[in-house]
């Protein structure tokens, strides 16, 4: 039934109208300022205009770029209709500059002004843009993210978008837009949060969306009249763009007839949120949004609106020659060799060229991964050199070369999953670039692959040299260099293939579990763990399309056609058998035979050699993975509909912010009384406990070390003081260290130098001060899977004292959701809330810790509209009325917003006070300072908040006529501060000082950590069922896989190796899925490292503790299921099934659960943990004397016996395949001739009595037919040293090994991630520095 409706909703697929109605036109050299409340429809309607139209279900009507339509625009000129979203997404470790010089190289048009070279016109560009948006003094820095210390959170934004900028940055930019459309007439559509008033008077038109519908469409200079004629009014010093926004707001909007009543002291207006009364003409006021529409299309401005429409369309639409001239433009932008009808403007070469220096550019940025892959790849050509070294020529030694020859293609496939994670970190990037017409997206692919062959060259290089040198393959140049070759074609085609792997998927665990499957196919289908003759029919064709397999068989050709092996164990031999003529004795391998010579011939050669004349076609199919590579670039940008989301999500999307909301409230969410639930938020905040304690801080100065010995001062002798009911901001312009002082205030830095004082009443500050503080972080860092319900509760849990019952807290966090108004959103997912719902989250996280002392806030308005902004910031007033402390970082607010606030801390650049104050009503206070010390006055429908800025030079290109610093230092303000902080301190000393609410670090103890944490682990996981299924399915599919490639093997010695590659291929099933857990891990200490560290929310070792008890049961799970598809399957018997499946189904999953987490506990991120683990995973797999037999390892015997694989493939080979009867093939028989006149037995019996083995007629007497082994303890423990009694020794070491692993993970989070190594960092970064210097002259910028 499910699969019936899921056909039937992929035909049929549910829909609704995002935005309906709207007519309009932007002229050449137009601004249009679109607006609207989150979730109205201004990203859908601002898409839909750009032509990104690939996510909706359908996009009815018409829209005309002039005389061309929407399908040419996408087809062929995409790139001249740009959309910018609202968030930021760059590679980390470029910098500024080479990020926007990237973006300019890619658009430069081939007819450039006066003939500049491509390369100045570059240059200009880039520096002009990077001027207009203050970026010039972080040129140099790299954008950096989450984990790369970059450009500060505003700059950052203004590499893409104007969110997150201050109201002077942000009014430049469009400035500069304006310049842009009225020089090249150009048309600028823009949707602007938090617009100020001289940005709205910039902008020509101004398009008003209510709930999908266009309500106004028309002249910027008449919109706010039209409204006030409607009917309502706005608020004092509302700007226009608040005022509009806020009229679609039934909540924030008022009426002329609420204004009047209240006036004369009637009481509020009727209806919903106001809109009682009527207009000017006396016809009722609109309320909803289709009454809105109906109004606008029955008014003047409408009617304007069509006019305007018509007259363009008799101009432009539907001109030939209009459309010709545009195309006739676009073709000389083109650079030579590119397709007219392609929307790039430079040949497929140039991007190629300018991609793949990026990518090196990207590289020298961080050589981390390259530098630990080549490490990597020369510490394990040593290691499985020395395993094998100086291999012999004899027959004993075959099996050995064979196993490093399969070493020797196996490992570079197996580093290469490391590519997945790698891919999906880029991958929104690339989607951006790619539908903004800069470059083609198999170009990324192609200049990956072209960048990897000098770096892969040099890492094949040394890997070849060191490994085929200490083994002593065969010693001519021509075998060595077809060895390189076929090495280095496998690096690079195996790099390709998982890459185009991860590109035919959507998120990354089933990406990485399909990886393993492939992985077990390209290990298992070589013919080196089951030859090609005993594969199966049904699967042998994997095989035939494995590159793997054609690299391998080429390598065993080239090493095995010119070596004449020499038998070193003739049957018979040894005591008694001294005077046998060679015409009696035969080799006992598969194949051999009895010579006349002093060498026993064997017949590989001859089997080989018709294989030789085939190498160039090997050469050709190992490249195979290229292809695969460049073939699902295009699908992948092509089949939106699966990564659309990932990729829109990944870059910003705003309409389905709307969605949200509607599914959450759908989900099962009891619909709130708003009139209910603001009295009961109301009554909650009365109820909050009251803060009485001032936080101050006195001469506070921090500074971090640029380079060598030098220091820069980010924060510059501040002072200041947080009141108990009092709403303080902190401003400044970007990048003059608003963040940095709360960080540093809040003792939330790990680094530089804090030189000042920081005091509650005057006094030290309580040890626990984290604990009995709240911090909501700018970037609002949640678990996504829990509900809000739940992450409120969780706060409250951990971060209130033990003595509080656990009943209480659960309801204080039940009146924490009442009181931020998140009643209606108790029950949806973190991951799926809007913006202003997910700040409202993070400030009631920290409300529910019950914070007694000081509330901070970072940028709790960025990326909000001005009504959402306004109920966030309103909240905070009701707060602060309360009785809250509260600190909080803002970026441009309204003047409206601006009065909210008590108190005023601005810094300007180099983290510099300008001023300290009450605000003052009316924000009097403020510009009145500015006033008496030569500022230009304020004007009346001057935004106070963005007039200050102005005053003091804030902006990119904006300069102050004084040092605004000097002034506040010599200003009576300033003294008046000093005395009344001073006094403040005077006061509180005469009173006890603030003392620990904890007796220790945390508020609960252990164990009741541990178990709050687990419960949230557990819950995460459950609800996300990707991430589980693609665990499932890659152990039964693993298992299956196996099972049937080597189904039902019998007794014989093939078989019986069989049974033992099919238990050594399960144990490296642990590859895949010990690299799928490190990306749930990391995300999860980020979250932990990001926010609840700082907060003292709990242990470290609860969290490691709850990963380790979330991921043992489900590996568990998928390891039984594993055993139940395999274990029949291969045919072992069913009396030896017991053991086994505790080895395999309970020990193993602990056992790769723990190491994989110890490996990741010690690793930055995912890729670089997925490198390591491959190489501690091939360490251990080459000791485990099955690809190397025992008796071969020689001087590293010892670490045979420290490999933790060799008790585990020793305890599951000797109990499920020892102590059985070995039944030989016609194959496997050697046929040896006795001396005349003796039987076979006769003449064999000392032999088969000292070394084992039977003949199969012991009567006859000639053509002796003899098996090597009788038994499998005869074929096991010489050869590979496993023994079926050492079976439960093996299950107590095993143990041994996952106790081992589980107080690494423990010890390496603390060592890696817990304590801080100054001298271990210097170290380290001498080493780094050493080892980076190699790779960066590939690197350097040409």
């Amino acid at each position: 039934m499910n699969l019936v409706h899921a056909l039937q909703t992929l035909r049929h697929p549910p829909v609704r109208d995002i935005i309906s109605g709207f007519d309009g036109v932007v002229r050449p050299g137009e601004m249009l300022l679109v607006l609207g409340r989150p979730g109205s429809g201004c990203s859908t309607f601002l898409k839909v205009l750009a032509n990104h139209r690939s996510g909706y279900h359908k996009v009815f009507g018409e829209v005309a770029y002039a005389s061309l339509s929407a399908s040419e625009i996408a087809k062929h000129y995409r790139g001249d209709v740009q959309y910018c979203p609202e968030d930021d997404v760059h590679f980390p470790t470029l910098t500024v500059d080479q990020t926007v010089t990237f973006a300019a190289k890619t658009r430069t048009p081939q007819t450039r002004i006066e003939g500049h070279t491509r390369s100045y016109f570059v240059r200009t560009v880039a520096d002009i843009w990077e001027t207009v948006f203050g970026l010039n003094h972080v040129k140099d820095t790299v954008v950096g993210d989450a984990s790369i210390r970059g450009v500060s959170g505003g700059e950052k934004k203004r590499v893409s978008s104007t969110r997150g900028l201050d109201s002077s940055t942000a009014l430049e930019y469009v400035k500069a837009l304006r310049i842009a459309t009225d020089l090249v007439h150009t048309t600028a559509i823009v949707s602007i949060y938090q617009a100020g008033e001289s940005l709205y008077n910039i902008f020509d038109k101004v398009c008003l969306i209510y709930e999908g519908r266009m309500v106004y469409f028309g002249s910027t200079d008449d919109a706010r009249a039209y409204f006030e004629e409607m009917g309502y009014v706005p608020v004092e010093r509302q700007t226009t763009p608040d005022f509009l926004v806020a009229v679609t707001d039934p909540n924030g909007r008022q009426a002329r007839g609420d204004l009047d009543r209240r006036n004369d002291g009637e009481g509020g207006g009727e209806g919903e949120g106001g809109g009682g009364g009527e207009g000017v003409g006396g016809a009722p006021i609109p309320k909803t949004a289709i009454e809105f529409e109906q109004y606008y299309r029955n008014s003047r401005v409408w009617r304007e609106n069509m006019r305007d429409m018509d007259e363009y369309r008799a101009s432009y639409t539907d001109k030939r020659e209009i459309a010709e001239g545009y195309k006739d433009s676009a073709r000389q932008e083109k650079a030579k060799h590119t397709r007219r009808k392609d929307p790039y403007v430079i040949s497929i070469a140039m991007q190629v060229r300018i991609v793949m220096l990026r990518r090196m550019q990207i590289m020298k940025g961080n050589m981390t991964p390259q530098a630990l892959q080549t490490l990597t790849f020369v510490l394990q050509a040593i290691i499985i050199g020395t395993t094998f070294i100086k291999l012999g020529e004899n027959t004993d030694a075959y099996f050995s070369r064979g196993g490093v020859i399969f070493f020797a293609v196996f490992i570079p496939t197996l580093f290469t999953m490391n590519e997945i994670p790698a891919l999906f970190a880029q991958r929104p990037i690339v989607h951006r670039h790619s539908i903004a017409a800069m470059y083609h997206p198999f170009v990324e692919a192609l200049a990956l692959t072209l960048v990897d062959v000098p770096f892969t060259f040099i890492t094949t290089v040394l890997f070849s040299i060191i490994l085929y040198f200490i083994i002593k393959l065969q010693q001519s140049a021509a075998q060595y260099f077809t060895f390189f070759v076929f090495l280095f074609v496998v690096g690079l085609s195996m790099k390709a293939f998982f890459r185009g792997l991860a590109a035919a998927f959507k998120s990354e665990a089933p990406a990485q579990a399909v990886g393993g499957i492939m992985l077990l196919a390209l290990a298992l289908y070589t013919g080196y763990q089951i030859p090609i003759p005993s594969m199966i029919g049904a699967l042998r064709w994997i095989s035939y399309i494995n590159p793997i397999r054609y690299a391998f068989e080429a390598l065993m050709v080239n090493e095995f056609h010119t070596l004449d092996g020499t038998c070193s164990n003739l049957v018979p031999s040894g005591a008694g058998y001294e005077g046998v003529s060679l015409a009696n004795q035969v080799c006992p391998v598969v194949g051999g035979r009895q010579v006349s010579s002093s060498l026993a011939e064997l017949r590989y050669p001859l089997r080989f050699r018709h294989r030789v004349l085939r190498l160039p076609p090997r050469l050709h199919r190992v490249q195979h993975g290229n292809l695969l590579r460049k073939s699902c670039r295009p699908l992948q940008t092509g089949y939106q509909a699966p990564i659309l989301k990932e990729a829109e999500a990944a870059v910003g999307d705003d309409e389905e912010k709307k969605d949200t909301s509607t599914t959450t409230t759908a989900t099962g969410v009891q619909a709130v009384d708003p009139v209910k639930d603001e009295e009961k938020a109301k009554q909650a905040l009365e109820e909050q406990p009251k803060m009485t304690n001032v936080f101050s801080w006195d001469h506070l100065t921090y500074a971090v070390k640029t380079g060598g010995e030098e220091h820069r001062k980010l924060l510059d002798d501040v002072s200041g003081f947080v009141a108990p009911g009092k709403l303080t901001a902190l401003m400044g312009e970007s990048g003059a260290g608003k963040t940095t002082l709360l960080n540093v205030l809040a003792e939330r830095t790990d680094s530089g130098v804090i030189t000042g004082d920081r005091f509650f009443n005057g006094q030290a500050l309580p040890p626990d001060f984290q604990s009995q503080t709240g911090y909501c972080q700018q970037m609002d860092t949640h678990v996504g899977n829990t509900t809000v319900r739940e992450a409120l509760v969780f706060s409250a849990r951990l971060r209130q004292p033990f003595s509080v019952p656990t009943s209480e807290k659960d309801a204080y966090a039940e009146k924490c959701l009442v009181m931020c108004g998140l009643a209606e959103f108790a029950d949806a997912m973190v991951g799926t809330l809007g913006v202003e719902q997910r700040k409202r989250t993070t400030i009631g996280v920290e409300l529910a810790a019950k914070p007694k002392l000081l509330l901070f806030l970072d940028e709790p308005t960025s990326g909000l509209d001005s009504q959402s902004a306004w109920a966030i910031v309103s909240f905070l007033r009701d707060l602060a009325d309360s009785g809250q402390a509260i600190l909080c970082t803002i970026h441009q607010p309204s003047a409206e917003l601006f009065q909210v606030f008590d108190r005023l801390l601005l810094l300007q650049k180099g983290g510099q006070t300008v001023y300290f104050g009450d605000v003052g009503r009316g924000s009097k206070s403020i510009i009145g300072y500015f006033e008496r010390n030569g500022a230009r006055e304020c004007a009346e429908e001057d935004n106070p908040a963005e007039y200050m800025l102005d005053v003091i030079g804030a902006g990119a290109t904006a300069t102050a006529d004084r040092d605004w610093h000097e002034v506040w230092i010599s200003s009576k303000e300033c003294q008046e501060a000093k005395e009344e902080l001073a006094r403040i301190h005077e006061d509180g000393r005469k009173e006890p000082p603030v003392a620990a609410t904890l007796g220790s670090t945390f508020a609960n103890p252990w164990f009741y950590q541990a178990r709050v944490v687990v419960k949230r682990s557990y819950l995460a996981y459950w609800r996300d069922p990707t991430y589980l299924m693609s665990k499932i399915s890659l152990n039964i599919f693993g298992g299956l896989f196996i099972g049937f490639t080597f189904f039902k093997s019998k007794n014989t010695i093939q078989d019986t190796q069989n049974k033992l590659f099919a238990i050594f291929m399960a144990t490296i099933l642990s590859a895949p899925l010990g690299g799928q857990l490190h990306v749930p891990y990391i995300k999860m200490r980020n979250i932990y490292e990001i926010r609840e560290r700082s907060s003292r929310t709990y242990h470290w070792s609860a969290l490691v503790t709850s990963q380790i008890l979330v991921e043992v049961p489900w590996n568990i799970l998928g390891s039984s299921l594993f055993f139940l598809c395999w274990f029949w399957t291969v045919g072992f018997p069913n009396d030896r099934a017991g053991f086994t499946y505790f080895m395999y189904g309970v020990l193993f999953p602990i056992y790769y659960t723990t190491i994989a987490l110890s490996v990741a506990s010690m690793c930055p991120t995912a890729d670089i943990a997925g490198l390591m683990f491959s190489f501690l995973f091939s360490f251990v797999l080459t000791f485990d004397g099955v690809v190397q037999p025992y008796r071969e390892l020689k001087w590293w015997r010892w670490m045979y016996h420290l490999s933790p694989f060799t008790y585990l493939i020793e305890a599951m080979v000797g109990q499920a395949v020892g102590r059985q009867p070995v039944e030989c093939s016609q194959t496997e028989l050697v046929t040896l001739q006795p001396p005349s006149g003796q039987t076979c037995g006769a003449f064999m019996a000392d032999y088969i009595s000292r070394r084992g083995g039977y003949l199969t007629d012991p009567g006859a007497s000639s053509n002796c037919q003899f098996c090597s082994s009788r038994t499998t303890d005869e074929w096991l423990g010489p050869s590979f040293n496993i023994f079926y009694h050492n079976h439960w020794r093996d299950f107590g070491l095993f143990w041994a090994y996952i106790l081992f692993n589980i107080a690494g993970v423990y010890f390496f989070t603390y060592m890696a991630r817990i304590r801080n190594h100054k001298h271990l960092r210097w170290i380290g970064g001498k080493v780094f520095s050493l080892m980076s210097g190699a790779f960066k002259p590939f690197g350097r910028n040409k």
